[in-house]
């Protein structure tokens, strides 16, 4: 696992918040991936997207809530196709008469 530390990235520069990593090679560069995380909304963007989101849930309770899309476990099968599972064939050796056998479907009573 690919330990990670809290840094600030100022233009080229990364100053450590926190734990610094141990054992840096002063000699030569270090490879790091830098995930941005500081991506802050303005207040208007946020309220907006809040009211939006709000106006999708009103129209969602609206409709009767989720319970007005119909059976959950329905809408899966449906949606999945879902079918007997094929059952496996079989060769099954006659006890009776070695070296015959007879083609038997698993899970059926013959």
């Amino acid at each position: 696992m690919l330990d990670t530390y809290r840094a600030l990235l100022h233009g080229n520069r990364l100053e450590w918040q926190g734990a610094e990593p141990e054992k840096l090679p002063l000699d030569r560069g270090v490879e790091v991936f830098v995930t941005i995380l500081d991506e802050e909304d303005s207040p208007t963007t946020a309220k907006a997207r809040g009211a939006a989101m709000a106006a999708a849930l009103e129209r969602l309770a609206a409709a009767g809530g989720p319970k007005s899309f119909g059976d959950a476990a329905e809408w899966e099968r449906h949606t999945r196709g879902e079918r007997p599972l094929p059952r496996k064939l079989e060769e099954d050796t006659d006890a009776s008469n070695p070296g015959e056998t007879s083609r038997v479907l698993s899970g059926s009573s013959q």
